[in-house]
């Protein structure tokens, strides 16, 4: 093995471990969230995560985006077979080391080259549509900043990643069509071939540089890459699949009951019931429960892994009611708001202890009552999601919080909750004069 081969595998070993410590950090964050049971119906959470994570099948509700987008992620899955391979060369010295795969291998390096371009060609049209054409969702307050940043390196990487790939083929190419000892002849290039003509003046040192150079820019590039992911909305490359796995599987529009209080209602409904009764279990001190969420940790833990797993595309807001007619409400602001906050709630904890307090929450530090109080409850959000995430969950458990430990609803709403009280109906008109209209 030589010097080349160890400073490979040391950078290989070192992007590994980085990668894999970002990982249990974002892993260690989600489980800050409160304990739910997402683990009933296997059999069709399976289904699920193949049919809306594998196979993209909400993607194509908008099909320009969506057959680009494909073209990415079928490049993205299939050349990291080609990775494997440089890989493997950049341990053990090896040179397409697959090559003993004969006509097999020379169909990969060409389907490699065709997708390689066709993701060049989306990546570029992705960045016209996101900073030329100035689509709307992309251009909203949210996006400013970092997250219009994000989305642009993320495009400018693959670029970058497959230009060098498409160049590094063709230096490779030129090496074996001249004969030069290592460079064994292998592969089928319909692309890169169009760029043999830039070597063609090169002398051999010049073009075996130039392919060693592209060759160490590609795979440092794609080491990179992947240690940013965990820092972008493009980890939910990764948490795409976990993430549709664990969805709500529910019928929309159902709501979560909280225990305590479903029991307190069973009690008051049971005429035989004795509300000072002790359990059978004795008299047992009960840990005080949040109504609702305040902050992050009030949260469970398939609502923080949708945060992480956003890749605020903007479908959700873009469908969003309360928002097309100028509300502040923007679901995937509700979104990035809440991951960022995770963010700054878990670097605490970390520094200072599990216990210890920022003065800062969730509410009112980055979402506002305003915009919770916007949302008409429809859905909408979450049925454009590409990736099931639940934006309306956050928000009515926040509203939870605000009604049952605030007392801040509303006006109309508590007028509401008043006649309910104590007329038994959210009409102001007590039981017996209910069906005096008919008399009219």
């Amino acid at each position: 093995m030589g010097l080349s081969n160890l400073i490979f595998a040391l950078s290989l070993g070192i992007a590994g471990f980085i990668f894999g410590r970002n990982v249990l950090r974002i892993k260690r964050n989600i489980q800050i969230g409160v304990d739910i049971d997402r683990f009933d119906r296997p059999s069709l959470r399976w289904k699920t995560m193949a049919r809306v994570a594998l196979g993209q099948s909400k993607m194509t509700v908008r099909p320009i985006a969506a057959f680009l987008h494909a073209l990415v992620y079928v490049g993205f899955v299939v050349i990291n077979i080609e990775v494997l391979e440089i890989i493997i060369d950049g341990l053990f010295g090896t040179h397409r080391v697959f090559s003993f795969l004969g006509g097999l291998y020379d169909f990969l390096i060409g389907s490699f080259e065709i997708l390689a371009f066709l993701v060049l060609v989306a990546c570029v049209i992705f960045a016209i549509r996101r900073n030329v054409l100035q689509i709307k969702r992309f251009v909203m307050k949210e996006m400013d900043g970092w997250p219009k940043t994000d989305a642009n390196l993320i495009l400018v990487f693959e670029i970058l990643l497959m230009s060098a790939f498409l160049l590094l083929q063709s230096s490779d190419l030129h090496l074996q069509n001249l004969g030069v000892d290592h460079y064994v002849q292998a592969g089928s290039y319909p692309i890169s071939s169009w760029f043999l003509p830039l070597f063609s003046s090169m002398d051999i040192q010049t073009v075996y540089l130039f392919e060693r150079g592209l060759w160490w820019f590609h795979i440092i590039g794609i080491l990179v890459f992947l240690n940013y992911l965990p820092y972008s909305k493009h980890f939910h490359i990764i948490l795409a699949f976990p993430n549709t796995y664990f969805s709500n599987l529910d019928a929309k529009g159902s709501f979560t009951n909280m225990a305590s209080v479903t029991q307190e209602v069973k009690i008051m409904m049971d005429p035989n019931a004795d509300p000072y009764a002790v359990p059978d279990g004795g008299v047992e001190e009960e840990s005080l429960q949040r109504f609702g969420a305040k902050d992050v940790n009030d949260l469970n833990w398939v609502q923080l892994m949708n945060a992480y797993s956003c890749s605020e595309c903007g479908r959700c807001t873009s469908e969003c009611p309360a928002n097309q007619t100028g509300k502040l409400l923007s679901p995937r602001k509700i979104m990035m708001d809440t991951r960022d906050r995770l963010e700054e709630y878990s670097t605490n904890i970390t520094a200072n202890g599990p216990e210890s307090k920022d003065g800062l929450s969730l509410l009112d530090d980055y979402i506002s009552r305003e915009e919770l109080w916007a949302c008409t409850s429809c859905n909408a959000c979450t049925q454009a999601c590409p990736l099931n995430i639940d934006p309306l969950s956050i928000i009515i458990d926040m509203r939870r919080y605000l009604v049952m430990e605030e007392s801040a609803a509303p006006t109309e709403l508590n007028s509401m909750f008043n006649n309910v009280e104590n007329n038994g109906a959210p009409w102001q008109f007590p039981a017996l004069d209910r069906l005096k209209w008919r008399d009219e």
